[in-house]
């Protein structure tokens, strides 16, 4: 797999985990805390796949992916919704508001992975 990766996670020890364990799997990653900054470092980085926390300070995942969709400089880049919310309607919420895929918390990281190199294939 090769391509940036963005976190967008808020929790410091959440965020710095995920880091260590894609980074062992061979990925770049870059972080953002909340959803203004995940917007705009993807417009500025163009990282490979997004994968974005629902709960966010300043701008929430739901709001920053349907951005995200509207902008067409990035409205390509596929977005992964990490949350615990794990029902069926958060990941409808999820989806609908313009996510490629969801992930719940606490992360299943092997599944993850192949989530992240499903969405890096080329299309």
């Amino acid at each position: 797999m090769t391509g940036t990766i963005l976190l967008v996670e808020d929790n410091e020890l959440n965020r710095d985990m995920l880091i260590r364990r894609l980074n062992r799997a061979g990925l770049e990653v870059i972080a953002a805390g909340d959803g203004q900054q995940a917007l705009d470092l993807m417009r500025s980085e163009q990282p490979a796949v997004v994968l974005m926390d629902m709960n966010l300070p300043v701008m929430d995942g739901w709001t920053a992916c349907r951005h995200a969709r509207e902008d067409a400089s990035i409205s390509q880049i596929p977005i992964i919704a990490l949350t615990a919310h794990a029902s069926d309607a958060d990941r409808l919420t999820a989806l609908e508001a313009g996510c490629d895929d969801y992930a719940t918390k606490p992360v299943d990281f092997p599944g993850l992975l192949i989530k992240i190199e499903k969405m890096m294939e080329p299309r």
